[in-house]
């Protein structure tokens, strides 16, 4: 039985950068259930950063994961892990408030925000429709950031691998038992892990990964959500336009390798497992990039669905489970676990280490009690 200090399960972003942290303090063997790291919902989203999504302690944890995107430690990736773009939020009358209400909670965490008149969202997006149901008023925030996952994921599992610990693919969860201080894990092909501490990085499995260790669970919900792939108007070089998205959950577009994705933003409950689209969804992509775009969606290049798990709360949870000692959540990171994953990992690391909160995060109003599995399960 391999020994560790600290057990991961789970190698999509939020358990590659808390092992990352971790690997400085000990052993950390990092188990994933695919072939491959971030397959699942890290390999999956829109990637980009902004603050248009989520709720204070969300938007908190995204400030504080901005500097280290724009600003990674040296030689943690070859490339640039962020490029900035504008983030434009659209609305049509029945949203205004709704506009209104996001840029008052965007202003909190960034002066990079403005309103701009028609002729500067045209300017921004040449193929948004005005008036009617669509367009009539809009925000931007110029400090938006576009992601490169692979980056994010290899930085991490090479970070891990660096300070002596271990990445390992292809180890799907058999069973997993407390023995005495350690948990131990077995995977299907019958090898096994030990370490005082397991963190569940699970993803959508993450309920069931506690189930099988017999911890109860939070009452996760995994989410569908569908992209579609489309080509800008013909002639039109589409690669400098902005992360579009309506004010209330309805549409968003992004350029893409000189295409255009798009989500009617959707939220389909499902169950673990690799996400497929659906017809409905997919046709309800293309007629919400019709609604808001002078678009003609002729040919859908490519298709996919990617699963965004949430808490009761939509705040992601770390922390130790209040019924299980050495057992430590990391999960529930919806739409949001690229954009806030060096936070989250800040946070994992003082909760494991019963170190003092940081005051980086509680500075931007990110407080250990919004994020604990407390606040969902009682002892």
């Amino acid at each position: 039985m391999a020994q560790a200090e600290f057990l991961v399960v789970g190698g999509g972003i939020a358990g590659l950068s808390a092992a990352a942290r971790l690997a400085a303090q000990g052993r950390v063997v990092v188990l994933e259930a695919e072939d491959a790291v971030g397959y699942h919902s890290s390999g999956r989203s829109a990637t980009f950063a902004h603050y248009g999504i989520g709720n204070r302690p969300v938007r908190g944890m995204t400030s504080y994961s901005r500097a280290v995107f724009q600003a990674p430690p040296e030689g943690f990736a070859d490339v640039p892990l962020a490029r900035q773009t504008p983030a434009l939020f659209v609305a049509n009358e029945a949203m205004l408030p709704v506009l209104d209400a996001l840029e008052a909670e965007m202003a909190r965490f960034t002066d990079t925000i403005a309103r701009v008149d028609e002729a500067e969202i045209r300017a921004l997006c040449p193929v948004l429709r005005f008036g009617g149901e669509a367009t009539v008023a809009g925000v931007v925030d110029r400090g938006g950031l576009r992601l490169d996952s692979d980056a994010l994921l290899q930085g991490y599992a090479r970070a891990v691998r660096g300070a002596g610990g271990e990445v390992s693919t292809g180890r799907r969860i058999a069973s997993v038992r407390k023995a005495g201080s350690d948990w131990e894990v077995v995977d299907g092909k019958g090898d096994r892990w030990s370490a005082p501490v397991l963190i569940d990085a699970a993803g959508a499995w993450a309920d069931g990964l506690a189930e099988m260790a017999g911890v109860r669970p939070l009452g996760l919900t995994p989410l569908r959500r569908t992209i579609i792939v489309v080509d800008p108007p013909e002639g039109v070089d589409a690669r400098g336009w902005p992360f579009v998205k309506t004010a209330a959950d309805e549409f968003y577009m992004l350029p893409e390798g000189g295409k255009l994705m798009a989500s009617p933003v959707d939220e389909i409950e499902d169950v673990p497992g690799d996400a497929s689209p659906e017809e409905y969804d997919v046709a309800l992509a293309a007629h919400r990039a019709e609604q808001w775009t002078t678009l003609e969606v002729r040919r859908i290049q490519h298709r996919w669905a990617g699963l965004r798990t949430f808490s009761a709360d939509r705040v992601p949870v770390a922390g130790f489970a209040p019924d299980a000692p050495g057992f430590f959540w990391l999960a529930g990171q919806g739409g949001f676990g690229l954009q806030t994953a060096p936070a989250m990992a800040l946070a994992t690391e003082a909760l494991i280490l019963g170190r003092e909160w940081p005051a980086e995060l509680a500075a931007l109003s990110v407080e250990r009690d919004d994020i604990t599995p407390d606040r969902l399960v009682s002892a």
